[in-house]
């Protein structure tokens, strides 16, 4: 038996699968905690990943590995390698400012559609470096080179696979890092940059020049099934979390996925690129050669954490309590900005609940109307994609509650496929390494089908506390 791993290093934590290259079997697996934040310090996800390595019971027998991470972070090193300050992860909005100033500074949106396939919000990496540009010169001036969480995760494990050393936490914590020449990234990841075009396939150095004043060594985009060699093993370009997702739950063109994580994201597999110059939607690119048309939430299972807390119970009471209440929570209506907001673009606002009355101040109807706030703004997403998806599919944490399963159907208006819960980030980045050392053919287990009568009343209210205006 050929084993791959897949790694999926996402805001809140780290997941690791041994798989069989040639059938997708899954043999191990391991997990560890990132700590909690806006800015982390890059060592703190290869700690994570070491103990997830080790909780999956090590590397041996692995031929291939590669890294699906958290998009757009901004991983600034100096010319020895070392991290020059911490990481700013795509969910800090400081960098809203710098996100309009540079909208307006080089064309407007239109033009950066029609560059790089998206408008910039302060979840890209160009913002985020023009704001260490403005506010901490010093750091900027020592940055010889950026790169992405994935990239940096792959780079430290070339290191520590190039150096021979058997796997071990204690052994590999301070492995050797390699030149900064061998940083490497993917298409898929690159697009999320603001300095990367998925049309071309080409970095735009002069829009990152024209952001940060100069420009750093950048990684190397590597194709599709394009692997690297260190030591005895190979690891794969990796890609972005939503990339490997889509790869690992097996999505293809005319499918349309929703996923209910730290952030919830809306995307579609595509044959050609997309530009939209009102902003919404990120033209990405994925990770097979084609395209991933996204809209993206700031807010989705962390709006459900919210509720919980509130009600004083965990989330599988949650989920009860909310199918207790009538659709539609008697008028209750949650906007669930709660850390801003990225469709829309508002990135200093906050949540509020609409329709409170002695009627409807219950647990069950604050239940219903977070789940419902939440799916209404996945469900903008879904139109802003202005698709008639083939399938619908359901996946990510908030995925396994019953109510949300439920309850997606009366807010999306048409049926929902909800694949078996699993970790579909780290699943597609094993898949990508399978690719590299087998003709892989993984069998898709049945997904779960649920249908129900659409509640326009939900989204209307919802448009109305939101003061967005329904097409």
């Amino acid at each position: 038996m050929t084993l791959v791993a897949g790694v999926d290093s996402s805001t809140q934590s780290c997941k690791v699968v041994v798989r069989d290259a040639k059938t997708g079997e899954l043999v191990r697996q391991g997990r560890a905690a990132h700590p909690a934040g806006t800015e982390v310090h890059p060592s703190h996800w290869w700690t994570a990943l070491l103990q997830a390595i080790e909780e999956a019971g090590g590397l041996d027998g692995v031929a291939a590995i590669s890294v699906g991470g958290q998009q757009h972070g901004m991983v600034c090193l100096d010319e020895s390698g070392n991290v020059v300050r911490d990481a700013l992860l795509w969910n800090d909005t400081r960098s809203a400012q710098a996100a309009t100033d540079l909208t307006a500074e080089l064309g407007g949106p239109q033009a950066w559609a029609e560059g790089v396939g998206s408008v910039p919000v302060a979840s890209f990496t160009v913002t985020k470096l023009r704001w260490l540009a403005e506010h901490e010169p010093d750091n900027a001036r020592r940055t010889a080179a950026v790169c992405l969480p994935h990239d940096w995760l792959t780079w430290r494990l070339r290191g520590a696979l190039a150096s021979g050393v058997p796997f071990g936490v204690t052994a590999w914590e301070g492995a050797p890092v390699p030149g900064l020449d061998e940083l490497v990234t993917d298409r898929g990841d690159a697009s999320g940059t603001g300095y990367w075009s998925p049309a071309t396939g080409a970095y735009r150095t002069d829009l990152l020049k024209a952001a940060f004043g100069t420009v750093p060594l950048l990684p190397r985009v590597l194709g599709p099934a394009e692997g690297v060699t260190a030591g005895a093993m190979l690891i794969g370009p990796g890609t972005g979390d939503n990339m490997a997702a889509a790869l690992g739950v097996g999505a293809r063109p005319g499918d349309v996925v929703v996923s209910l994580g730290t952030s919830g994201t809306v995307f579609a597999v595509a044959e050609t690129p997309s530009a939209d110059p009102a902003g919404l939607v990120a033209g990405f690119a994925d990770a097979t050669g084609r395209f991933l048309p996204l809209v993206c939430t700031l807010n989705a299972a962390r709006v459900m954490d919210a509720a919980a807390r509130i009600a004083g119970v965990g989330l599988d009471e949650l989920s009860d309590l909310a199918l207790q209440a009538p659709a539609g929570a008697d008028g209750l209506t949650l906007v669930p900005y709660l850390e801003g907001e990225r469709t829309p673009n508002r990135p200093t606002a906050t949540g509020s609940l609409h329709g409170l009355t002695l009627a409807t101040s219950t647990p069950a109807h604050l239940a219903r109307a977070a789940i419902e706030g939440m799916l209404c703004g996945l469900a903008d997403a879904l139109d802003a994609l202005a698709l008639r998806p083939e399938r619908v599919l359901l996946i990510g944490g908030a995925a396994r509650s019953e109510a949300v399963r439920r309850i997606a159907p009366t807010i999306f208006g048409v049926s929902i496929a909800v694949p078996p819960p699993a970790e579909y980030v780290a699943d597609g980045a094993a898949y990508q390494a399978a690719t590299l050392v087998a003709t892989p053919d993984w069998r898709s287990e049945d997904t779960s089908t649920y249908d129900g009568e659409a509640v326009p009343g939900i989204r209307e209210r919802y448009a109305r506390a939101t003061g967005h205006v329904l097409d």
